[in-house]
């Protein structure tokens, strides 16, 4: 069985990483290991601290990774780490001398484990990329999700099962503020890393913002706080089943 997560901020990696291998169950065997995403982000600032210079590094990659790495070697458990795509060998620079990511993404053959690099483009999203954008986006305010990776997928039964999240209906206000915003402005202030980010960043941005404004009732999106699940038809598409 494989499992997949996104990991953005330190805090949420010892729960995120017990989570995931509570999905896995009980297996004795060294669990297979992918770090993957994370570029070498950090600028070197100089800080004076009683009359001293000290050099520190800021960033968010860093620090995550380092989580990362802390928190399997507590472990009781085996682990084997496979890819190590992060920090210096994930990161290149542009012809401004912006860092960004050599691999930003990747497939997963769920019935193997094998990583593969992929790029993807507007065509080629999973089903209810908005909905699932927008948990990521507000989950932090939903006692249900806090210090708790969202799930998303079973990658067992090959089932999209969006849990549901909830939000603030002042969010439509918020959103409509934002949506103000000029996309450079767009870009400065909701990334973290605005030359790294891809041409349709700004574009997914304000689809969120829309659907935000157009549903600022949560339960309207998750009826009775029920998930939304997508079967995968003969097709290859997918459908809505609940």
């Amino acid at each position: 069985m494989t499992s997949v997560s996104h990991m953005d901020f330190p805090e949420i990696v010892e729960g995120g990483i017990k989570q995931m291998l509570e999905l896995l169950g009980d297996d004795n065997a060294p669990f297979d290991v992918h770090l993957i995403g994370g570029f070498a982000d950090a600028s070197t600032k100089v800080v004076r601290s009683s009359g001293k210079k000290h050099i520190k590094q800021e960033g968010y990659s860093y620090p995550l990774c380092c989580k990362i790495v802390e928190v399997l070697h507590k472990s009781q458990l085996q682990f084997h780490l496979r890819s190590f795509c992060v920090l210096e060998n994930n990161t290149k620079s542009d012809s401004f001398g912006n860092a960004l990511p050599i691999i930003g993404g990747f497939v997963v053959e769920t019935s193997s484990g094998v990583v593969i690099p992929a790029t993807f483009d507007m065509d080629s999203r999973c089903p209810d990329e908005v909905v699932r954008r927008i948990r990521v986006s507000v989950s932090s305010y939903d006692p249900t999700w806090q210090g708790r990776l969202l799930e998303t997928y079973d990658t067992q039964d090959d089932v999209f099962q969006i849990a549901p999240a909830c939000w603030m209906p002042d969010w439509a206000d918020i959103a409509s503020s934002l949506n103000q915003l000029s996309d450079s402005e767009v870009l400065l202030r909701c990334s973290t890393s605005p030359a790294a980010e891809p041409p349709h960043f700004v574009e997914n941005e304000r689809r969120i913002w829309k659907y935000l404004i157009d549903n600022p009732d949560w339960e309207e999106t998750f009826p009775k706080h029920k998930p939304r699940v997508f079967h995968r038809a003969s097709d290859g598409s997918w459908s809505r089943y609940s």
